[in-house]
């Protein structure tokens, strides 16, 4: 069974993601938590592995990688038992593929753009950001009427992904209620995901009290 080296911390959803997927494949992370704030993250020996400094960042005996999502496409690709997970098929893989870059640069994004300022630069929640936010869960409804999981009939690491960010979301105490879909969705990825609670909502609660307290105070 592989062993990686993966440098994280709970709260970060897109760290939680490779989490989800690592236990799914059967791959044994070794835990390596990362305080950004106390600057581990920019010694030479971490710069070695990830010249921007970020994470996570994963060392499979050394072959690095950064950006979360394509940490999953590697350990499905690489370690999956078959590739339910991660489609071959052209076609099916390119779903799986535009939900990960919907989940990287819509979902994931209009959020951070929508509350970040408040939960990190001490300033009030901006309600045009917050509804051009709303606007980008209603495309993921539309996208869940279409299929039962975000990139066809069955689990994919985009659900994955995808599962990070909304309880991320809703831990952060966005109001997800109008969205049927999603939230009928993420109920189902929280009892269908193994490790679900342990891996992702622990860590998206961590996150949500921290960022509560931060809008609260701005």
């Amino acid at each position: 069974m592989a062993s990686i080296d993966f440098y994280y911390l709970p709260l970060s959803a897109p760290c939680r993601s490779v989490l989800m997927v690592a236990k799914a494949v059967g791959v044994t992370l070794n835990l390596k938590p990362t305080d950004i704030m106390a600057g581990e993250n920019r010694t030479p020996e971490f710069l070695k592995m990830n010249v921007q400094h970020t994470i996570p960042t994963m060392d499979d005996g050394g072959f690095y990688l950064n950006e979360s999502r394509a940490m999953l496409q590697y350990l499905a690709n690489k370690y999956g038992k078959d590739d339910s997970l991660y489609p071959k098929d052209p076609e099916a893989r390119a779903r799986v593929d535009m939900k990960l870059l919907f989940d990287m640069g819509t979902l994931y994004a209009k959020f951070g753009e929508a509350y970040y300022p408040a939960i990190f630069g001490k300033t009030t929640l901006d309600p045009a950001k917050v509804e051009k936010f709303e606007e980008v869960l209603d495309f993921l409804d539309e996208y869940l009427t279409a299929s039962k999981y975000v990139a066809g009939d069955n689990l994919t690491i985009a659900d994955y992904a995808v599962a990070s960010s909304l309880s991320t979301i809703e831990a952060a105490g966005h109001d997800l209620s109008k969205h049927g879909k999603t939230v009928a969705y993420l109920a189902k990825l929280k009892e269908e995901i193994d490790g679900y609670a342990e891996l992702n909502q622990e860590g998206a609660d961590q996150f949500g009290g921290w960022a509560k307290g931060a809008i609260q105070k701005a």
